[in-house]
């Protein structure tokens, strides 16, 4: 039960934090200010470290989501949660490395973590424009 409330918890921390693009006057209309910069790397540690969290309960669980030969169940639970967060990282700002590969549900998970990676810049600067040109 600890499990799917945890997974349902991890959910919603993202879906709250991407909401942040869409909700009005959360993102500064200037083109540059370290306002939006902070809200923006907020958004991307927030998606990162839950996906990266989902991918760790899930191997937690037994459920095989990343091949790699570090995830074996003989490694300790830092490492198994650093290689889950790594992946999460590489995969968000899409640069997949290769190293590490997605096997089962992870790879819905990961061609989800990796739509919402390249949407995010998209949608900040939409909203930054959009609010532009209401001011």
């Amino acid at each position: 039960m600890q499990f799917y409330i945890s997974i349902v918890l991890i959910i919603v921390a993202i879906l709250f934090s991407l909401r942040t693009l869409f909700i009005p006057h959360k993102i500064k209309g200037k083109q540059v200010s370290f306002e939006n910069f902070v809200t923006l790397a907020l958004i991307y540690a927030t998606v990162m470290a839950g996906f990266g969290l989902l991918y760790y309960l899930l191997d937690l669980k037994g459920i095989w989501v990343l091949s790699d030969i570090s995830m074996r169940p003989s490694n300790s639970s830092y490492e198994r949660m650093s290689t889950s967060m790594y992946f999460s990282a590489i995969t968000l700002f899409s640069v997949g490395y290769g190293d590490i590969a997605p096997v089962g549900v992870g790879r819905a998970i990961a061609v989800l973590e990796a739509l919402i990676g390249y949407t995010i810049p998209a949608a900040f600067v939409t909203r930054a424009m959009f609010d532009q040109k209401r001011s």
